[in-house]
């Protein structure tokens, strides 16, 4: 006689989608508000201390992901959100000490930080919010309402993914082999965001100014002036 498997339609509804939503985008939103200090100090080679931080992470995230993914069933359910949070703190530690490393730790803001640990997850929601000018990133400074509506658009993405993921818990060596390496994948991502970032020079347009604005603004001048020079 076979053991049944389990299927979504047979899995205890110990989150509901729109509930597990509704809790990632509060703790998204908790989360991007304090950047953590760092200890790293500049270096003379950043791009090398970059890729030894990355990867010392990268293994802390994935040991981290894969051990609380190891509870079977309901239980592992449970630890989707407490999960979730403890990789980002690895991520947003990695960032803060990248940003040190290239000397840019006081250019680092709830921005910058939701950029980079979630614009690999869900770029559409920073279509109008950072927009690049040459060798600049351009940031528009979020009021809280615009944080929570692109927290809110992010927190879809990951809960769908983490309750896909959340299968996975019924098969608990297996699946806490796949979260570990995906945790591996994601803050590599991350730490690949924060780089490309911190080689450009950031800018900061206010929240009521849209960043298109900004360019356009920046642009004309430049403009004006090559057609001087020719």
């Amino acid at each position: 006689m076979t053991e049944p498997t389990a299927s979504p339609a047979h899995l205890p509804a110990v989150i509901q989608q729109d509930e597990a939503s509704n809790r990632v985008t509060r703790a998204i939103i908790d989360f991007v508000s304090q950047i953590p200090d760092s200890k790293v100090h500049g270096a003379a080679d950043p791009d090398a201390q970059a890729r030894r931080l990355t990867g010392r992470a990268a293994q802390r995230a994935a040991l981290t992901a894969g051990t609380l993914a190891l509870p079977p069933g309901p239980l592992g359910w449970l630890t989707i959100l407490p999960e979730l949070i403890s990789i980002w703190k690895i991520q947003a530690q990695l960032v803060s000490d990248i940003a040190a490393a290239y000397g840019k730790h006081a250019e680092l803001g709830r921005e910058q930080m939701l950029w980079c640990l979630f614009r690999h997850t869900s770029a559409q929601a920073f279509r109008d919010l950072v927009v690049r000018l040459g060798d600049r990133l351009i940031f528009r400074r979020l009021s809280y309402g615009v944080i929570e509506r692109v927290a809110k658009q992010i927190g879809v993405k990951v809960t769908q993914r983490a309750l896909g993921e959340g299968l996975s818990r019924w098969m608990p060596v297996i699946g806490a082999i796949g979260v570990g390496g995906y945790a591996y994948y994601d803050t590599r991502q991350v730490a690949a965001t924060a780089i490309a970032m911190l080689k450009n020079e950031i800018g900061v347009a206010d929240d009521t100014t849209p960043v298109h604005a900004v360019v356009v603004s920046q642009e004309v001048p430049a403009t004006r002036e090559h057609r001087a020079q020719g």
